[in-house]
């Protein structure tokens, strides 16, 4: 009981953050945390994931010019104004300057069916889920260690795969931007839903 109430504590305490420090991350921490998310359940053992980590600063400048070219397209009119006026409290437009100051982006790709070396296809299954979940784990093992993160997904993402050199069965599911806040960074003062609203006992 006393271990699941310290843990719960210590993961109330994990907030997205949109400012970093350049201070470096050991290589070693995220590969432990990658690691980690390789742990995460999948559709028949299938692991359909491939993780891709971004230290180098050309390529980091690259991912941020072609993210922040759809994000313009984004709030310049593809975002409904509902969810434009659901985004103004986090203070959030087409500029992502952390895809350049975080020391690492974890490049997350989903693995929609194996190429074999013989170039044949192999299925793999629930792959969204999967990957979901390895995410999730992810996410975890970083906090866990005190390394802040920010999930990015600009809408569409093929650019990584171009600027990544991944192959044609991958799709980009997520970017991890990760690395230590800013001093003074500030977050958003939200809030999160209540036990009572979220869980159903029967």
């Amino acid at each position: 009981m006393e271990i699941s109430k310290v843990f719960f504590a210590k993961m109330n305490n994990r907030r997205t953050v949109r400012t970093f420090s350049e201070e470096p991350i050991s290589i070693k921490i995220l590969k432990n945390a990658i690691k980690t998310a390789n742990t995460s359940p999948s559709g028949a053992n299938k692991q359909p994931w491939h993780f891709v980590l971004v230290k180098n600063s050309d390529l980091k400048k690259k991912i941020r010019i072609a993210a922040e070219k759809e994000e313009r397209n984004f709030y310049n009119g593809k975002a409904s104004d509902e969810w434009l006026k659901d985004l103004e409290p986090f203070g959030t437009d087409e500029n992502k300057p952390f895809l350049e100051t975080a020391p690492y982006l974890i490049v997350v790709f989903e693995e929609k069916y194996k190429l074999l070396p013989s170039g044949e296809k192999a299925k793999n299954y629930y792959t969204k889920e999967s990957v979901g979940l390895a995410c999730g784990m992810l996410l975890t093992a970083l906090h866990n260690v005190g390394i802040a993160t920010l999930t990015h997904t600009p809408s569409p993402m093929n650019f990584l795969t171009e600027i990544l050199d991944r192959p044609k069965n991958e799709t980009p599911f997520l970017i991890v931007v990760a690395g230590y806040p800013m001093v003074g960074t500030k977050v958003p003062n939200i809030k999160r839903k209540k036990l009572n609203e979220i869980l159903t006992v029967i």
